[in-house]
């Protein structure tokens, strides 16, 4: 495990996270306009749905009964393990619980990318459509407001939003338009009318990602000078959920029979928490919850976490669940 996660850290797009986090410390006047980040967002997600969607189009679905029945339970089971435990051992808020459970029942786009391109590297690509599992997977953010919502019902008679509108606000959130309309055009389009956007959506792909997880690095640094709001308690919860949804997940995933890069995959991204759709769906719900806590632990703990060690940790995980 030493020497994965020596390369995992040599390797370009670690050392871009890292440079954007030393230039932050260093108050560096290094900067990249916000009309460009949102660009790079846009080009990888869109690039990940076309590629998956490409895969897609060559799969058996009758083979997918399993893995659909893995992300129905991760949808559901993750979310709810960070309401429970956020609520009942950080002692939250039932809204600050409900924020925190949204971020880390979501997923976050760039721990995927990190992910696949750990697989691809490590010889075991995952299968196309783990790319429209992890869109499904955007959905956990409906059932942590839903739990939220619950909570605050039983507690004082709140209602909250609507649950209609919350689904709206989710179906119409830029990552899973993107992943999930990606996937169809993908799929959709054949390999001769592919060949002609390949050059640009799959040979520049490493590059931007490179330039986006530098710009990562910076935004994180930034949320980490708010961490004394946080405490102890929350970096220990930033740091041992990923681990515990990872090590279920990756082992939930084996057993219904994917393959080791899928299984690692989907592990590594039930370990993630979500840093730009969820927050806005958050805030809409329960503008209440303080964005200190839930930004903080997914942005400022998990997430550097994640791309440094996490995702090396659970490629050992699904080694260890696909020994058995």
């Amino acid at each position: 495990m030493d020497s994965l996660l020596i390369e995992n850290l040599i390797s370009p797009i670690t050392m871009a996270f890292l440079l954007g986090i030393i230039a932050t410390l260093i108050r560096s006047d290094l900067e990249i306009p916000e009309p460009v980040i949102r660009i790079f967002a846009i080009f990888l997600l869109f690039s990940i749905g076309l590629q998956g969607g490409r895969e897609l189009a060559s799969v058996d679905l009758g083979n997918m009964l399993g893995a659909v029945t893995v992300t129905a339970v991760i949808v559901l089971a993750v979310p709810l393990l960070a309401f429970l435990v956020a609520r009942h051992v950080i002692r939250l808020s039932i809204v600050d619980a409900a924020g925190v459970a949204a971020l880390y029942g979501s997923v976050s786009s760039v721990t995927f990318v990190v992910a696949r391109a750990y697989a691809e590297g490590a010889g075991s690509p995952m299968e196309g459509y783990v790319t429209g599992l992890v869109a499904l997977m955007e959905l956990g953010i409906l059932a942590a407001l839903f739990y939220g919502r619950v909570g605050l019902s039983r507690a004082n008679g709140t209602q909250g939003a609507a649950l209609g509108t919350i689904l709206m606000e989710t179906l119409r959130g830029r990552g899973l338009l993107l992943l999930g309309g990606g996937l169809v055009i993908g799929a959709a389009s054949g390999e001769a009318n592919f060949a002609r956007i390949e050059p640009f959506f799959v040979d520049l792909f490493r590059g931007v990602l490179v330039l986006f997880l530098l710009e990562m690095g910076m935004t994180a640094a930034r949320q980490l000078k708010d961490f004394a709001k946080v405490g102890g308690r929350m970096l220990a919860f930033g740091l041992a959920m990923p681990m515990v949804n990872g090590f279920i997940v990756s082992g939930l995933a084996t057993l219904a029979g994917l393959p080791m890069g899928s299984a690692f995959v989907l592990g590594a991204v039930a370990a993630s928490a979500s840093y730009i759709d969820a927050p806005a769906a958050v805030r809409a719900t329960f503008p209440q919850a303080n964005p200190s806590v839930y930004l903080t632990a997914s942005l400022g703990i998990t997430f550097p976490f994640m791309l440094l060690a996490g995702v090396p940790i659970i490629w050992q995980m699904t080694v260890f669940w696909q020994s058995l």
